[in-house]
């Protein structure tokens, strides 16, 4: 070889040799490099497994001290169940359950308060099926009940009646209600359905107001993507202006006339039609739209007020506050706000607030029924006698009237039961210097034994139907039936302020 070709190569030797030197010791620190940060990345990451597996161990352990099982002893015990309900002839069936309106108890008491519920809730469960109960989520649990569907349906009528009698909470008594959905094994899918199934039939319960049970049916998934889709039509329906008030008028008992009018929220959907209120309202509640769609209530029950007002019709307008608005704390302030907007006077306008959220002994609550009844406004009890009212709780409250459930009015003609509640009920009512409104008042014959009773005022089909504000002017005008009932202010007076200081 020729030296300068030796030469040569030995350079091009060299130069591989020293470049693949200098890559090697790059690369071999930057692999260095990248095994530190691998090997504290790999320590935090222990660190949070670490962490997480004690804070699952804690949780069990909580499962453990309620007497119920953890998600992890729930699986095996439907795999051993199946295992078992497989060779026998009935099966077992698995309830998916859920508390209603845990949320509001929680915002209401305190979260503290809300996990002693739960406690007091898994002590009741672990009463009624044992060890076969299980804390899944929240304010969720599943219980199997082996055998067959009608002994599924037993045990779920037998959970939702020991709930029912009151847990007490921070020493006061909580009534509850709860959705229970049930899967059967086999008739309602496999091992890895049953959960996802019970949830489904407990998830449709929900949606239809809660507080009852019902069986897994392939129909529910369609149906709850319907309500998911009329969920979101429902956030759009305000801006688009697809609500509409009507307004049905309440009746003086003995002269006939009418005294006020209560708004009752419509939901006019472009395609589905008229929306009934008992579909939506609870959907808007549930998922936190009711604010809204209630403050709207309230500024165009005042603005139709307003102009009632200057046509000389010169009465109380009526709007239903839900729990969750009379748990804000500004609710006052902006219900002021609106009246002095429109200038309708305070003691012309009337909040009903269901007996339900009226029971909730909750400084919230009460400081918004003294402030509202302080400021003049009329406040009234709705659907009286569905819920559980004592007499020392309505002397506590600072209101200005009742309305008897329909439930108990159209019952009056063939029960004397209904007769008996309802005559109990005014009474009481009176008593404590309470006025008294029974609506869905239908019969003269229900129109006539309330009268007897001493009733003040009557609501109902019998007198007219829900209206718009213009079919209600007309009732006030010159071209009205001879037989309409006639406009008046208010037969009582005005609403007068009521002293807090002094009761």
């Amino acid at each position: 070889m020729d030296p300068s070709s030796a030469a040569a190569a030995w350079t091009a030797r060299d130069f591989v040799w020293i470049v693949s030197t200098l890559l090697g010791l790059g690369l071999a620190g930057h692999l260095g490099h990248q095994l530190r940060r691998a090997r504290r990345e790999g320590a935090a990451l222990k660190s949070s497994l670490t962490e997480a597996h004690q804070n699952l161990l804690k949780r069990d352990q909580e499962g453990r001290l309620a007497g119920l099982m953890t998600r992890t002893q729930l699986e095996a015990a439907l795999d051993d169940a199946v295992a078992h309900g497989g060779k026998g002839r009935f099966g077992f069936s698995l309830l998916y359950l859920d508390l209603d309106g845990f949320r509001s108890i929680n915002d209401a008491f305190g979260h503290d308060h809300g996990d002693e519920l739960l406690q007091a809730v898994a002590r009741q469960l672990v009463a009624c099926v044992g060890r076969a109960a299980c804390h899944v989520a929240g304010d969720e649990f599943a219980l199997i009940a082996p055998g067959d569907l009608s002994t599924g349906h037993a045990v779920a009528q037998r959970v939702a009646v020991a709930l029912s009698q009151s847990v007490r909470v921070g020493g006061q008594a909580v009534p509850l209600t709860c959705s229970i959905g049930i899967a059967h094994y086999p008739e309602h899918g496999s091992r890895p359905l049953l959960l996802p199934n019970a949830t489904l039939a407990m998830r449709s319960v929900k949606l239809s107001g809660g507080g009852g049970q019902t069986e897994y049916h392939p129909d529910m998934g369609v149906g709850l993507r319907d309500q998911a889709e009329l969920l979101q039509e429902l956030r759009l329906a305000l801006e688009r202006g697809q609500f509409q008030l009507m307004y049905q008028p309440k009746i003086d008992a003995r002269s006939l006339q009418v005294t006020a009018a209560e708004a009752l929220l419509r939901w006019h959907h472009p395609k589905r039609g008229t929306v009934p209120p008992s579909l939506f309202i609870p959907l808007a509640e549930r998922h936190g739209l009711i604010g809204a769609i209630g403050q709207w209530v309230i500024e165009e029950a005042c603005r139709q007020a307003q102009q009632w007002r200057k046509r000389g019709l010169r009465m109380r307008v009526a709007v239903n506050l839900s729990g969750y608005q009379l748990r804000q704390d500004d609710i006052v302030d902006r219900i002021e706000q609106v009246l002095r907007q429109h200038r309708v006077p305070p003691e012309r306008f009337t909040c009903e607030i269901t007996e339900s959220v009226a029971m909730e002994d909750t400084q919230v609550t009460r400081r918004a029924f003294e402030r509202l009844r302080a400021s003049g406004m009329h406040v009234s009890i709705d659907d009286f006698g569905t819920g559980y009212s004592s007499l020392a709780s309505l002397r506590r409250l600072p209101a200005a009237e009742l309305k008897i459930d329909r439930a108990f009015v159209c019952d009056l003609e063939g029960s004397p039961d209904a007769r008996s509640i309802a005559q109990a009920i005014v009474q009481m009512a009176h008593t404590l210097g309470l006025r008294v409104v029974a609506e869905g008042v239908e019969t003269e014959a229900q129109r006539d034994v309330l009268v007897h009773m001493g009733c003040d005022e009557l609501q109902g089909y019998l007198f007219a139907k829900p209206m718009s504000p213009q079919a209600l002017e007309l009732w006030a005008s010159d071209d009205r039936p001879a037989e309409a009932h006639e406009f008046r202010a208010s037969l009582f007076g005005d609403t007068r302020p009521v002293d807090m200081n002094g009761t």
